[in-house]
């Protein structure tokens, strides 16, 4: 069941400009939520991951 706060703290994790934690955090934190079946934190982790390799700036 999916919980209406979720795609709102996704969405605002894509959009803020705050610095993210070292990609080593993110993979312990995406390894966490894998091992609990957590879709939410997947989707969360995952997306932070992504725009942590991407390029450092939007042209």
């Amino acid at each position: 069941m999916q919980r209406p706060t979720e795609h709102a703290a996704i969405r605002a994790a894509g959009q803020s400009a705050q610095a993210l934690p070292p990609m080593d955090v993110l993979f312990d934190r995406l390894v966490h939520a894998y091992a609990v079946h957590d879709r939410a934190g997947l989707c969360l982790y995952g997306h932070m991951v992504v725009r942590l390799a991407g390029p450092s700036s939007a042209a």
